[in-house]
């Protein structure tokens, strides 16, 4: 099997190119320009529309991670490049892929969960993109998508939660306070939290890209998320650390903006209706184990 990545030097895209080349895959990693003309690479620039079409033919499979971080003050320009890193790439590969004489039989996009003022109801795929500015930003994310699926090509949007690692993302950056006995709840501590453990995704990427009858939005969340209480809680009893020093609403408001109110102070329950529909069987579904292992 041929599997191309593109944000391979990400959390997610470092992992799934290791995960994949240990069963023996062959990775091609599309990367820009500075690690263009390496083994097992091919060159795109979205900004430019630039894109080795050749290197896609008779590929089997296209896993596309790249997009812009959401982290850091969300100012007027910031956001639009967070729109656009993830609008023009996908758009420039789905209709890359539309194009070509032998496309891979499965196109896997990230995407997200979003988040929402009122995140206190169970949702699945139907309803799990919020609202707000994430939320906007999915919705086109994955509308990018459809030039492939006019072309049959079989989509699948991967809406993720949190990606819990210490490797990586917002588990890494929390670990040094908590650590130390600094941490706490973040507000009210009673946001929903929908997380998967970094450790989960392979398999479920390579469960997505063996069922034909799995297509469009696929909540890539543990079956149990948590408030923002429950998971200091559980992050507090897998470091052996008291969590007693929470951090209100409006600090958090401004130290961090409207970045840190929707993915801080928000929250959705999501659930992954469709892959527990197709018989799927989560190997990290419970918040405390999932932690106690990641953290030794």
């Amino acid at each position: 099997m041929r599997i191309v990545i593109t944000g391979s030097t990400g959390l997610v895209g470092t992992r799934l190119a290791e995960f994949f080349q240990e069963e023996g895959r062959q990775v091609l990693r599309l990367v820009r320009k500075s690690g263009r003309g390496e083994p097992g690479t091919a060159y795109w620039q979205p900004e430019t529309g630039e894109i080795d079409a050749e290197a896609l033919e008779g590929a089997d499979v296209l896993i596309h991670l790249a997009g812009k971080s959401i982290n850091g003050r969300w100012t007027k320009r910031r956001k639009e490049e967070i729109l656009l890193s993830r609008t023009r790439g996908t758009r420039l590969i789905a209709e890359t892929l539309a194009a070509l004489k032998r496309p891979p039989g499965v196109f896997l996009c990230a995407s997200g969960i979003g988040t929402t003022r009122e995140g206190g109801r169970e949702v699945d795929e139907k309803d799990s993109a919020g609202s707000g500015f994430l939320s906007g930003v999915i919705k086109e994310w994955e509308k990018a998508t459809v030039p492939a699926k006019e072309a049959g090509i079989r989509v699948v949007n991967m809406r993720f939660g949190m990606v819990l690692s210490p490797r990586g993302g917002a588990l890494k950056r929390m670990l040094p306070a908590y650590k130390l006995g600094l941490g706490g709840r973040l507000g009210h501590g009673r946001q929903w939290m929908s997380w998967v453990a970094l450790e989960e995704i392979p398999h479920v990427v390579r469960f997505l890209i063996e069922r034909d009858e799995v297509a469009g939005p696929v909540n890539v969340v543990s079956p149990n998320p948590v408030s923002n209480a429950e998971f200091i809680r559980a992050l507090g009893g897998a470091l052996r650390r008291p969590v007693a020093f929470p951090v209100p609403a409006f600090a958090v408001k401004l130290m961090f903006g409207e970045m840190g109110e929707e993915l801080l102070l928000w929250g959705n329950r999501a659930i992954p209706k469709k892959l527990l529909e197709v018989g799927y069987s989560f190997r990290y579904p419970d918040l405390e184990k999932a932690l106690r292992e990641m953290l030794g």
